[in-house]
């Protein structure tokens, strides 16, 4: 194939080339004239399944020929050799062993990092052996380290890598994968020394970024018909710029430096390197553009004197467009518009970014339109349906169960998936309401067996009880122990009542959660003694390490890729997403094992090399024929940095005016903006006029005939809250996680006082502040009670600080009356409308001559005479209720007082204004307040008058507050 030479072999393909297109056609045009047998002896060592899947299609569309060798770079050991090299264990296998030894490292420095970072730490562990393996760098050269003037937490790295030093050489331990690959190729380049193959070798589509990658590369391109093919080879850079690339610490974030590099290393001039084909880039002048636009920093200088030279740059980027979203949704609907315009073109687009967030943002805009693009990274293990519900039992060992774990799994459709899911799904309903209801932050069996017994959901409570209401499992247990009980539970849940089977295992995500918690049982001898926590950070973490993916489900012409696929190219246009400082490129992630200046000592890749290899991405990608380039201004409300090389690109045309620079900018961003419009036009609301303030009129016959003498504050101040109550019979829903609110605390406070003023009755002696205290730490200290710790101790110091208060003036109403009825429960009739009124007296007491003494206790501030004039008329209500005989077995003279007795920050008591009001002026006003509200006419207006416009009425969402004010006529509509 190739005429003898003396020197390296080396072909070079500019960017935008279409890389597996034309190196197919070079090897077509090399193998002209030889017989068809010869195109069987080539091998061809590429670097990604994706590449070589490409080529074989390349060369299936025809014509008709034998198929090279291709092979990936990972599996280079022929079998026969491979056989003599010893079995490597898993990855996995390394990963737990790892885990047990940095567990061990935690527990002795427990300020290195959080024990939910165990599995991570491992796994960066074995990255850095797996980096020291194809580098080449063995521990003795860490250990050799000069870290006296750094800080004790590298000293201590340093001894801690010493543990994991029998894993290096050929001794006790198995290799891994990446150590067995090294063995491989030292073995294979040691039989290419001996005898050097006669077939062509061809290495195509690799940078040479890793080390053993670039010893294979220098030994290929100096076999007798051996050959690389380098990708997205910058021809278009001068020598001089070439030579500047030399060091690694000021030049490895250069998208040519592992060229310059490796060139330099094989005696190569870079700038006479031929190309393997005559076939042009897209676009030789946005090529040059690119190329000036990524010079080195300290050579930017060049762009005011080579960017004279350059030509017309609206031509150059006539197929580029720059699209600066004011979001990431919208930069994400955008993106979506054009995939679907390709769609319907039959053009076949694809979308490189390393951001994931946004290929998810742009697949969920798909979806609008039933459209599934394929995302070569598929869908993480964890955030399919089974990976959650795997995650979520694990995560039941750590604490006692909550009302939402319970709820989450109960909803989850996998839950009783081997059952009757109507039945259960009912069932659920009804224990949700019940719990919202009965404010059970932590569910008890017992309580759930007792609802489902009266409810007729006795199994299914029984099997909720046994499945979930577990305690959960301190102090540590071995891996294998805690993956048993693991997925026992976990299919009991899935399965259901009385069923054997469930869909856990079922579909694509089921069957790769499966053999991914195999690989894990097979190999969970390895692991450590964990706790519940720990397991589940470590079991979550497995999990993340697997996708899901459906090759027949996605459309067939749109794509999403990583950046490394921008070499496989073969897409007619190319969207450049998420190009901002910190996505692309993205920042390198912090190394707790070593920092720059050792990696850089040791001779480790430096974190610069992302960057560098991104940029290379970078510019193969943009030099496509068709190009997007897409970001957005604001990240979370955060401003965003442009791309290092967007923003280069974009100062070098701004200030190119003589080559049409600005101009060319301008114009792909009016391309841009031209998508975005449409992106704003598709999320654009259809234009409704705002909802006007409600008044409702329903029919007189379906008006509350019977209300409490607390809602007619309501009825007073927002008469659309007893509306949506009383007529629609709505009621708000409690929230599922119940926090101790005010409520609560009313609740617990009214028992504590009642409590203690009914044992003063019996024992007189305990009417003292200490008493009072001891009954808070009774009935709010009881966990069953109340259990949340802190409010437990916030509350009891409340009651606390107001004791001394209370019990004093408690004496003086004793002295004055004698408590004789508590939660007194009351109700009177106005005969000619049908309307009953109820009431509950908090406490009555009663004096020597028979007359009534009404208090309720408040736990905020008490309402004053000037309110209880208008809107608060509880008391005056319940005092009129008192004369007219409405309470049972209380037959007083009359009320002759009536206290609110605050019991809050500032305790104190506020009479209602009997001596203004008298009870039967009260019941006269309240029977013409209730006939005015029995006319057919009258309306419930909303937020009719409450205190504040800052006030939060229970139904304000059904009213659509918001679209209207409280200065806006109320609109009445009746209703029928």
């Amino acid at each position: 194939m190739f005429d003898p030479q003396d020197s390296p072999r080396v072909f070079g393909l500019a960017p935008g080339v279409d890389f597996p297109a034309a190196l197919v056609d070079g090897l077509r045009a090399r193998m002209a004239g030889e017989p068809p047998e010869a195109m069987a002896r080539v091998e061809l060592i590429v670097n990604t399944t994706r590449m070589a899947r490409r080529i074989r299609g390349i060369f299936d569309t025809g014509p008709a020929c034998v198929l090279p060798r291709i092979r990936l770079l990972t599996s280079l050991a022929d079998p026969v050799a491979l056989a003599q090299l010893p079995a490597p264990v898993s990855p996995l296998r390394r990963r737990l062993e790892l885990t047990g030894l940095v567990s061990k490292l935690l527990d002795a420095q427990p300020d290195l990092a959080p024990r939910a970072a165990l599995f991570d730490l491992a796994d960066s562990l074995a990255t850095l052996m797996d980096e020291m393996q194809d580098e080449g760098v063995p521990p003795e050269t860490l250990a050799a380290l000069d870290v006296s003037d750094e800080s004790g937490h590298w000293l201590r790295t340093l001894e801690f890598l010493k543990i994991v030093q029998r894993y290096f050489g050929t001794g006790e331990e198995a290799p891994d994968p990446i150590a067995l690959r090294r063995l491989a190729l030292e073995q294979r380049l040691a039989a290419w020394e001996a005898e050097p193959p006669d077939h062509p070798v061809i290495l195509a589509g690799s940078t040479g970024s890793r080390g053993s990658t670039h010893r294979l590369m220098c030994a290929v391109s100096k076999l007798p018909q051996g050959a690389l093919v380098l990708p997205g080879f910058d021809f278009d850079m001068p020598g001089p710029v070439w030579e500047g690339l030399d060091d690694a610490l000021a030049a490895e974030d250069h998208p040519q430096f592992r060229f310059s590099r490796l060139l330099g290393e094989l005696g190569i001039d870079p700038t006479t390197l031929p190309a393997w084909t005559g076939t042009p880039p897209p676009s030789a002048t946005r090529n040059r553009l690119v190329s000036l636009a990524l010079r080195p920093a300290p050579v930017t200088d060049q762009w005011r004197s080579e960017g004279a030279h350059l030509p017309d740059l609206t031509e150059a980027t006539a197929d580029l467009t720059l699209l600066e979203a004011a979001s990431k949704r919208e930069e994400a609907l955008a993106i979506a518009l054009r995939l679907r315009q390709a769609a319907e073109d039959g053009v076949t687009a694809a979308l490189i970014t390393p951001d994931r967030m946004l290929t998810r943002q742009v697949t969920a805009a798909l979806d609008r339109w039933g459209i599934l693009p394929d995302d070569s990274a598929g869908i993480p293990l964890q955030l399919t349906a089974p990976g959650r519900f795997l995650r979520q039992v694990a995560a039941l060992y750590q604490q006692g169960l909550t009302a939402e774990q319970l709820l989450a799994l109960l909803k989850h459709p996998l839950a009783h998936s081997g059952g009757d899911r109507g039945i259960h799904l009912r069932a659920t309903r009804e224990l949700e309401l019940h719990i919202r209801a009965k404010s059970w932050p932590f569910p008890q069996p017992d309580q759930i067996r007792a609802w489902g017994a009266a409810n007729e959901f006795g199994p299914w409570a029984e099997w909720v009880a046994e499945c979930f209401c577990q305690p959960p499992l301190r102090g540590t247990q071995p891996l294998a122990l805690w993956l048993s009980r693991h997925l026992d539970r976990a299919e009991r849940i899935a399965a259901g009542p009385g069923a054997d089977t469930s869909e856990l295992w079922k579909k694509a995500a089921g069957r790769k959660a499966r053999a991914a918690i195999a690989a894990l049982e097979g190999e969970a001898a390895h692991g450590t003694d964990l706790d519940a926590r720990d397991y589940g950070d470590l079991f979550g973490a497995i999990l993340a390490k697997h996708e899901v993916r459906d090759r027949d489900a996605p459309h067939p012409h749109l794509l999403i890729w990583g950046t490394l696929e921008a070499r496989v190219m073969g897409a007619d246009l190319l969207i450049l997403g998420g190009l901002n400082e910190g996505s692309w490129p993205e920042l390198p992630g912090a190394d707790p094992w070593l920092n720059r200046r050792m990696r850089h000592k040791a001779g480790l890749l430096l974190p610069e090399r992302r960057i560098g290899l991104a940029a290379h991405d970078f510019q193969q990608a943009v030099a496509a024929p068709q190009v997007w380039m897409t970001r957005a201004l604001k990240s979370d409300d955060a401003e965003t940095v442009p791309a290092r090389w967007l923003n280069r690109l974009m100062n070098l045309m701004n200030g190119l005016p003589a080559r049409q620079g600005p101009d060319a900018l301008r114009q792909m961003q009016a391309r841009g903006r031209h998508w975005l419009a449409l992106a704003r036009q598709v999320e654009r609301p259809v234009p409704s006029a705002p909802a006007p303030r409600p008044s409702p009129v329903p029919p007189v016959e379906a008006r509350p005939r019977r209300l409490s003498v607390t809602e007619i504050k309501t009825l007073i101040r927002d008469p659309y809250a007893i509306y949506a109550k009383r007529v629609l019979r709505l009621t708000p829903l409690n929230p599922l996680q119940r926090a101790p609110d005010a409520l609560l605390r009313g609740i617990l406070i009214h028992e504590v006082l009642e409590r203690f003023v009914k044992e003063t009755q019996a024992d007189p002696a305990q009417l003292s502040a200490q008493g009072l205290r001891a009954v808070a730490a009774q009935v709010i200290g009881d966990p069953d009670t109340l259990p949340f710790p802190v409010t437990r101790h916030l509350w009891q110091a409340r009651v606390a600080r107001m004791a001394d208060w209370f019990a004093a003036t408690e004496a003086a109403r004793q002295a004055i009356a004698t408590p004789r009825h508590y939660e007194a429960r009351g109700k009177t009739e106005i005969a000619p409308l049908g309307f009953v009124l109820t009431g509950t007296a908090d406490r009555i007491d009663l004096d020597a001559d028979g007359n009534a003494h009404l208090y309720d206790y408040k736990t905020g501030a008490a309402p004053t005479a000037k309110q209880q004039k208008t809107f608060d008329k509880q008391l005056l209500l319940e005092a009129a209720m008192v004369e007219r005989g409405g309470f049972e077995n209380l037959s007083p003279r009359h009320a002759v007082r009536a206290v609110f007795v605050s019991v809050s920050a500032t305790p104190s008591e506020v009479e209602a204004p009997l001596d203004d009001l008298p009870p039967a002026q009260v019941w006269a006003e309240f029977e013409q307040l209730m006939t005015r509200w029995f006319e057919p006419d009258r309306g419930y207006t909303a937020r009719a008058a409450l205190v504040s416009e800052a006030d939060i009425a229970p139904y304000d969402h059904l009213s659509r507050f918001g679209e209207w004010d409280v200065i806006d006529a109320a609109v009445k509509e009746p209703l029928t």
